[in-house]
């Protein structure tokens, strides 16, 4: 949201996942709607403020320390970084790939139709060939 924290991706970005996890839902207050890129196509461009909280064993979740806003979900081991789809300078061409954690989602809203749905964190959405 300040700037703070700029990044490039130079590859392709998979579609949207929502992630209804309790831990996304509490860090966005909302739910985590996430595209991806390969680490080997993602470079920050300007991070002094970016900051990273060890959610979990697994996962590490990436904010800025300026103005607070939600940027990164990092798996260990994994080839590529999950980024907060609402902060693409140009997001034109993604769509919903899928919903995740749905057992566990907000009492408050229901999800769109049409948008595959998985009730745990068990799913498959391929970041594109380049």
């Amino acid at each position: 949201m300040c700037g703070s924290v700029r990044y490039a991706v130079t590859g392709p970005l998979r579609d949207v996942v929502g992630c209804h996890c309790s831990q996304c839902r509490r860090m966005t207050g909302h739910f985590m709607a996430a595209t991806a890129a390969r680490l080997s196509e993602f470079t920050i461009l300007s991070g002094g403020e970016l900051r990273w909280f060890d959610a979990s064993a697994e996962a590490r979740r990436g904010f800025c320390g300026r103005c607070g806003s939600t940027l990164f979900w990092a798996g260990a081991g994994r080839d590529h970084i999950s980024i907060a789809a609402g902060t693409l300078d140009d997001a034109s061409g993604l769509e919903f790939a899928c919903h995740i954690f749905v057992a566990d989602k907000g009492a408050y809203y229901e999800i769109e139709p049409g948008v595959p749905c998985v009730a745990d964190g068990k799913f498959s959405v391929a970041i594109p060939a380049a």
